[in-house]
């Protein structure tokens, strides 16, 4: 008897988890995403989660409940019988949901846990200068990320890698992952492993306020905070009373005696940030009101006292 299945999740990062699990057969009773919002220019454009554009595509049963204790959205939910819930980036769920299939709910989450437990995993493994992470898979239960563990693999992070380029190479991972874990729950043939609270690390939603880049600090340390929120939310400066969003940079270590956060530039090719050890060589750029260029496009529409 084939497992029945329901697949929770919200962004692109779900969706490879979703058709992995569609290319190998399985039955998919219903798919849980968020609901549509008016967004776009004007607000005038209904936008539809990634998950629900896929799920949509390969004619799956979609609820988009707005809560998630709603009693008409539990009984939807028990009318599926399903065996198994997957979650992949979607919302905290209330104990009546995660605790509803007989085989329980499975999450997948972007960290080797119990290290980076939150909202933002791989942010903060760049910005920490983590030279490894990975994706683990385990069964919810009350404290967020806290489960048992079924399944972990590790991912390299290179020196100079962004958190979006760490993101698309976990999103495969990931699904990888979710095969893997649903065959050996399929089996039965699992040991579920308890996380060690006590090595526990925290990765909490990033704000804008938290994206305000201190340059008084080591070059390593800057140049890891702006690669671990590249491309979104994006790190910022000041530069003229306006927000200067740093995308993409170089690290230059080397003796200096500006102040740290000094802009040094020949108002041609190149934009450096002084910091305590060196410069932040700023490539990719977004000032206030403009859009992402480079650095030499950006001099040239712009002069920096």
């Amino acid at each position: 008897m084939s497992l029945r299945i329901i697949f929770m999740g919200t962004p692109d990062f779900a969706v490879p988890s979703l058709d992995i699990l569609i290319q190998n057969n399985y039955n998919i009773v219903g798919v849980i995403t968020s609901t549509d919002k008016w967004g776009g220019r004007g607000n005038k454009t209904l936008l539809e989660s990634a998950v629900k554009k896929y799920a949509a595509k390969k004619g799956l049963n979609i609820l988009q409940p707005r809560n998630l204790k709603a009693p008409e959205f539990i009984e939807e939910l028990k009318a599926l019988k399903a065996d198994l819930q997957i979650v992949v980036a979607f919302r905290m769920l209330p104990e009546i949901v995660w605790n509803m299939p007989p085989l329980g709910t499975m999450n997948l989450h972007g960290s080797l846990l119990p290290k980076y437990r939150g909202a933002a995993p791989i942010h903060w493994a760049v910005i920490q200068g983590e030279k490894e992470t990975g994706v683990t898979t385990f069964f919810l239960k009350h404290q967020i990320d806290t489960g048992d563990i079924l399944m972990m693999e590790k991912l390299s992070i290179g020196e100079e890698e962004t958190t979006g380029e760490v993101h698309d190479r976990m999103m495969v991972l990931g699904a990888n992952t979710i095969l893997k874990s649903v065959q050996i729950i399929e089996e039965g043939n699992y040991k579920l492993i308890p996380q060690k609270n006590e090595e526990a690390t925290k990765a909490p939603k990033i704000h804008f306020d938290t994206c305000k880049i201190n340059f008084a600090q080591t070059t390593n340390k800057v140049f890891n905070f702006i690669r671990g929120l590249s491309p979104y939310p994006a790190a910022w400066t000041l530069l003229d009373d306006k927000t200067f969003k740093i995308f993409k940079a170089k690290k230059v270590i080397t003796p200096h005696s500006f102040e740290a956060g000094q802009f040094v530039t020949d108002n041609k090719s190149y934009i450096k940030i002084a910091t305590l050890d060196g410069y932040i060589d700023v490539l990719e750029l977004q000032l206030q009101g403009k859009k992402r260029m480079s650095t030499k496009n950006f001099l040239n529409g712009y002069t920096i006292n």
